[in-house]
């Protein structure tokens, strides 16, 4: 008899053990986590994008309303107008017409809009003196293309390329945001 009570015991413990769900909901976790996580970073890394491609194209517009209103860029002489797209190409790269001296009005350095950011990466062309690509059409009407050439998007603090080992040329690529206006005497 108590071989018979033993072994029923041991039945229902067993039983008892197999119908358990207190680890579930953990191992759906531990199933469900990466995918979410590889969601939620995918996500901020396409947010960082569009931010840096947006402030870098606002950029461009700043530098190209600047040579569209500068009498300079077009009438000076030579070096008037390199003057003036020296001075563009530093409002695209730090917000002011000097990035390389001074401080801002709160007493911190100058840095650029976007890390990374450089006058180097800013090309400016026009329709009547340093040709374009593509062309803008020459004519009476005088123009300016301010874009950004050779800036990489880098990665921020989740790599994407290394969570997925794919190439960093998938995930992080050149932006080339630019603005084209016409000049306003």
């Amino acid at each position: 008899m108590h071989s018979i009570k033993m072994l029923r015991y041991l039945k229902n413990r067993i039983g008892r053990i197999v119908r358990r769900e207190d680890g579930s909901s953990t191992i759906e976790l531990a199933i469900v986590f990466p995918i979410l996580l590889i969601l939620f970073v995918g996500t901020a890394e396409l947010g960082r994008l569009f931010y840096t491609y947006t402030t870098l194209a606002k950029a461009t517009d700043v530098g190209a309303r600047y040579l569209s209103t500068s009498r300079n860029a077009v009438n000076g002489t030579a070096t008037e107008i390199t003057a003036a797209k020296t001075e563009a190409r530093n409002l695209v790269v730090c917000g002011y017409k000097d990035c390389t001296t001074g401080t801002q009005a709160d007493g911190t350095p100058k840095v650029p809009v976007v890390v990374g950011l450089t006058t180097a990466n800013v090309n400016i062309c026009d329709n009547f003196a340093v040709a374009c690509n593509p062309v803008i059409p020459a004519g009476t009407t005088k123009y300016f293309r301010v874009e950004i050439t050779n800036f990489n998007y880098a990665p921020g603090v989740w790599n994407l390329a290394t969570m997925t080992g794919l190439g960093s040329s998938t995930f992080y690529f050149a932006l080339k945001p630019g603005t084209e206006t016409r000049y306003m005497p």
